[in-house]
């Protein structure tokens, strides 16, 4: 994961989750796009939020699938008020 994190987003050391959008097929269809998750940052960030892991796991699937889908958040600590990370976390709640 640190590997891709400093080849395609220019970031050293490993992350959470880094997600590509590949496109749509044809105009209605479907949205492609790839989504990678590091099981040991997403223990970690579940540690230290003191949440269980799968809820963890959830909720960087779920912040991968917007990514793909095209929504973006500041690369800044407020990206936890960005209106995707209010999205992602009404999305969990609603699967959790």
């Amino acid at each position: 994961m640190s590997d891709m994190n400093g080849r395609y987003l220019g970031h050293k050391g490993p992350t959470d989750v880094i997600s590509f959008g590949l496109g749509r097929i044809g105009k209605r269809g479907a949205v492609l796009g790839d989504i990678y998750i590091c099981p040991e940052v997403a223990r970690d960030n579940a540690r230290r939020q003191g949440v269980p892991a799968g809820q963890e796991l959830l909720r960087l699937v779920i912040h991968g699938t917007l990514h793909v889908l095209g929504y973006e958040h500041p690369h800044s600590t407020s990206r936890t008020e960005s209106a995707m990370w209010r999205k992602q976390e009404r999305i969990l709640a609603r699967v959790i």
